[in-house]
């Protein structure tokens, strides 16, 4: 008698809703702390928008790498950009939450800028052939 068995797999549905659940999650830390609101979930999450943000950045930059590369690079590399932020707000005695938030956000969007410009050149080549 052949038994046929039924497995979830987590490789093919969880990966987009998991990405969006934690944009999602990010985008109300860094809201939370422009708005400066007395919410228990403004310190985790805004913690979380700054570790997501310039790791999420910089993982779309390195393509190249496997996964586990990638994701060890991109944690580095954010932990990197948020203690170079915070290093030079001391050092110029302007530090605050939502000037480090806005200065994180601006690093992430320029080190994303070049590989959405990339993506977006190579689809455009495709189409015209």
């Amino acid at each position: 008698m052949q038994t046929f068995s039924i497995k979830p797999s987590l490789s093919g549905g969880g990966g987009p809703l998991l990405a969006g659940v934690a944009a999602a999650v990010a985008g109300v830390g860094a809201a939370l702390a422009f708005a400066d609101a007395d919410s228990v979930l403004r310190g985790p999450f805004a913690l979380f928008f700054l570790l997501l943000a310039p790791g999420a950045a910089i993982g779309a930059v390195l393509r190249g790498l496997e996964p586990f590369g990638r994701v060890v690079t991109s944690v580095a590399g954010a932990i990197a950009v948020n203690l170079l932020v915070a290093q030079g707000m001391i050092a110029t005695h302007s530090w605050s939450v939502t000037g480090g938030i806005a200065a994180v956000t601006v690093i992430s969007s320029l080190v994303l800028l070049p590989s959405l410009v990339r993506r977006l050149r190579g689809r455009t080549e495709r189409r015209r052939t």
